[in-house]
């Protein structure tokens, strides 16, 4: 039987990008998507397209009943989690002294909030299997703080702070379950604002944007039975920007 792998905001950039490559290393992949029906359409496409299995879920990561209503559905026809990939998010980016409660409410409701609305509905069947591997994409925004970013800065920094304490909760030898934290600079997708580019760009010791696929390479190893011992660790995928 096909070890299953919920990646959440799979439609597009990075989320699309581990989805394929997942898809890829043989994994059946719930691909979520909140709006971009067309998006997560293309990516089971390209899993099939590479011989891999997935199907389709949509859900408001912000609602937390929606989220349990559908995880639960999709556990009930298909079994436990072995991964689950926390990736979607949004941005709402403008200077703190300009910025709108609703911008900040938006921003920690889906980047913060979601993590809870989709872990929590995995965690006990993840627990009954005594084995899976739970990765949140966090950012560099949360590790050092960006310019007109305090909203997602924050939010960002609430997924390390969560990830690490989970980690906490379910190591024991008796389960294999390992959470960690991929934490991404500046990459190349659609969701990079140009001023967050222009003030990061010239910092990035490699002196490029990195790749969705790079990520992605990451995470997969981190779902491999070679990344058992890696626990509870953020780990960077910025070009050398610390």
């Amino acid at each position: 039987m096909m070890k299953q792998v919920l990646v959440t905001g799979a439609s597009k950039g990075i989320g699309k990008a581990i989805a394929i490559e997942l898809g890829k290393a043989g994994y059946e992949i719930a691909i979520h998507y909140g709006r971009d029906e067309q998006g997560a359409l293309d990516t089971l496409s390209q899993i099939e397209a590479a011989s891999g299995k997935g199907r389709i879920l949509s859900f408001d990561i912000s609602d937390r009943e929606q989220c349990k209503a559908e995880i639960d559905k999709d556990i009930a026809e298909h079994g436990a989690y072995y991964g689950v990939v926390v990736n979607a998010g949004i941005t709402r980016d403008t200077a703190f002294p300009s910025m709108l409660g609703e911008e900040w409410d938006q921003v920690i409701h889906t980047n913060l909030d979601g993590f809870y609305n989709v872990v929590h509905p995995t965690i006990m069947p993840m627990v009954g299997a005594r084995t899976g591997r739970i990765v949140t994409i966090s950012s560099l925004s949360g590790q050092i703080g960006n310019r007109g970013q305090v909203n997602y800065s924050a939010s960002k920094a609430g997924l390390i702070g969560a990830t690490k304490a989970l980690a906490t909760e379910l190591s024991n030898k008796r389960r294999a379950i390992t959470v960690n934290c991929v934490a991404p600079g500046l990459i190349d997708t659609g969701m990079v604002e140009d001023h967050v580019k222009d003030h990061v760009l010239p910092a990035v010791p490699l002196k490029r944007m990195g790749k969705p696929e790079e990520v992605a390479g990451l995470v997969e190893f981190l779902l491999s039975d070679k990344a058992a011992y890696i626990n509870r660790q953020v780990i960077g995928v910025n070009g050398g920007l610390h």
